[in-house]
């Protein structure tokens, strides 16, 4: 009985033995996926005793079971019976920790951060402190770099003299043979720079980001840049800041690497926040410029997109000031540039310029610029400039909007790209609410319809689906007298497409004019349309008496009256007359209406 009592104990150890054993990698995969099962089912002793071991001895694997193995192990803590026995997962951690696939690596470091929570200080300085130590000292360059991810962790856990030893550990990665150590160790800088004493971040880890700052490897130096944020919120003076981060940032602006004055540019709104409304009114300011007026395209993208966020953040007494004089230039020169990312990126903030620098400023100086980009050859430039239309309209008002940029805006209605005639489009029913209905019809209400006749789709949808939105502002007299003429005419249009764009403004305005309106003026076009030569245009008239007989059936009150008898008769007369059509869609969408609920109600009668 002991025996069996023994083998049975033994079994879930020895089909994961055969399993991570088998040829099949995905078989591996999934035992490893497993390991909280099979560890539950052994016990906390047996997996300290038996499982970790196993795991760290006989895994030499691909990469995808190494890096699951590496995920489990994070939370298997309690597994291995809880945070006093934590430490037993850090040898096969930390031999997950050296192998070659990166993705492994940080997986295994992302794990021993977790773990290395539930160490107590005195198992900090026994266990994972040796362990950091181990890596440190690593000959393959794997090792060390995976180091430079444990020291914040455990750095505030020790006793002063063991913080000693971590910063010297973390000095000598900074100062590694291997550029890819030393990129780790600069990315890895401003979150142990967070954890070090004030004394210790002036002596020793501020040389260690200079030193990073120079690097001869621009993807050393660029990452030193986000130390930079981190470093620069760390100091509470400005002098430190103006003699620590000041000299290097200007540096790092001029740098002769594209990517680390990308990495300026990209960080820029951060590094103001942190060094705070003095030094970037002093400092700042010029480094921005510089970077608006960088070489090459993509730096000069990257801080085009921070122009808002900066002059945001810029202290309110001097705001205006360096706008008008140092970003508007830079602005109007940016506004001309020969690259279209450049100019697609100002188009995206520019407009939100307008709330800063208020209605003068904006008439005066700003809409000059919005009017040149809204004539750019480059679509996406154009889009962006009419999407943000709104920021623009709450500072000058609609009249003098409509008058400096409502020419450009009629002469884009007709651009040759379908997604800039769309981008007007949706905007159409905002104008039409902010300038009145008289203004619409002399100015707008002619794009409005030319849209519904488009070669496009999209465009012709969101042109029905705006007359909703335009009655439901003008009301349905508006409707009666200029929209429902257009639809007239499209139902006798010689093309199809036109027709049935005809109905799908009809199925739209009969949810938003008055029932009267829907059955005088609308059903019997829809009646004569039911006689159409395409089938096509035939079903999709059962479709809309469908949805109008559920519209009107619902209405009540004083915006319509429910379905006459007369009026449902002859709905199922049409509707009867097109279920025996030759088409097998137009008979099976008439079926469909035929059994809604007022028609079947009249076929009842």
């Amino acid at each position: 009985m002991g025996d069996t009592t023994g083998d049975e104990a033994l079994y879930p150890i020895a089909v994961l033995i055969d399993e991570l054993r088998n040829e099949d990698v995905q078989l591996r995969l999934t035992s490893i996926k497993k390991l909280s099962t099979i560890s539950l089912a052994l016990g906390v002793e047996r997996t300290r005793s038996e499982l970790i071991p196993f795991l760290t001895d006989t895994i030499y694997d691909e990469d995808e079971v190494l890096l699951a193995l590496a995920e489990q192990l994070g939370s298997f803590t309690p597994l291995v019976g809880g945070a006093d026995y934590a430490h037993i997962l850090l040898t096969p951690l930390e031999s997950l920790a050296t192998v070659e696939e990166t993705v492994v690596r940080d997986k295994a470091v992302e794990s021993l951060r977790k773990i290395a929570a539930d160490h107590s200080s005195e198992h900090m300085e026994k266990f994972f402190v040796p362990l950091i130590k181990r890596l440190t000292q690593g000959d393959w360059f794997t090792s060390r770099a995976s180091a430079c991810g444990l020291y914040s962790v455990s750095y505030p856990h020790v006793g002063a003299s063991m913080k000693e030893e971590l910063r010297a550990g973390f000095k000598q990665l900074c100062q590694d043979d291997t550029p890819m150590v030393r990129r780790a160790a600069a990315g890895k800088l401003g979150e142990f720079a967070k954890v070090v004493e004030v004394d210790a971040l002036k002596n020793v880890v501020i040389p260690m980001f200079t030193n990073l700052a120079s690097d001869e490897q621009d993807s050393v130096r660029l990452l030193a840049v986000e130390a930079c944020v981190a470093i620069s919120g760390l100091l509470t003076k400005n002098e430190d800041k103006e003699t620590h981060v000041i000299p290097t940032l200007k540096s790092a602006c001029d740098d002769k690497s594209w990517r680390v004055r990308y990495m300026v540019a990209e960080k820029f709104t951060e590094l103001q926040k942190a060094l705070g409304p003095e030094l970037t009114k002093n400092e700042l300011v010029n480094v921005f410029q510089s970077l608006l007026k960088d070489n090459e395209a993509e730096v000069r993208s990257m801080s085009a997109q921070q122009i808002k966020d900066f002059a945001e953040a810029l202290p309110s007494a001097s705001r205006e000031t360096v706008v008008m004089n140092n970003i508007l230039p830079c602005v109007k020169d940016l506004v001309n540039d020969t690259n279209q990312h450049v100019k697609t990126a100002l188009a995206s903030v520019i407009m939100g310029l307008a709330p800063i620098v208020g209605k003068d400023i904006t008439i005066e100086h700003l809409l000059p610029l919005f009017l040149a980009q809204l004539k750019d050859d480059c679509a996406e430039v154009r889009l962006n400039i009419i999407s943000n239309l709104e920021s623009v309209n709450k500072v000058i008002g609609i009249q003098q909007l409509s008058q400096s940029l409502l020419p450009a805006i009629t002469e884009l209605a007709e651009d040759t790209k379908w997604r800039v005639r769309l981008a007007i489009n949706e905007y159409m029913p905002l104008l039409a609410e902010q300038l009145g209905v008289q203004f619409f019809d002399d100015r707008l209400n002619a794009l409005c319809q030319a849209w519904l006749v488009d070669h496009v789709f999209a465009v012709r949808e969101a042109a029905t689906n705006n007359l909703k939105r335009l009655v439901a502002i003008f009301g349905s007299n508006w409707a009666r007298a200029s929209v429902l003429p257009k639809i007239v005419q499209m139902s006798n249009d010689q093309n199809y497409l036109h027709r049935m764009t005809c109905l799908f403004c009809i199925n739209v305005l009969a949810e938003v004019c008055e029932a009267q309106l829907v059955e005088e003026n609308m059903l019997p076009i829809v009646y004569q349309m039911a006689n159409d030569q395409v089938p096509n245009v035939r079903f999709n008239v059962c479709k809309t008496i469908h949805i109008i007989c559920n519209v009107l059936k619902n209405s009540s009150g004083g915006n319509g009256s429910k379905l006459s008898a007369s009026q449902l008769n002859q709905m199922k007369t049409v509707l009867e007359k097109l279920n025996e059509d030759a088409d097998v869609d137009v008979r099976f969408f008439a079926t469909e209406a035929l059994q809604a609920p007022g028609v079947a109600e009249a076929s009842r009668t």
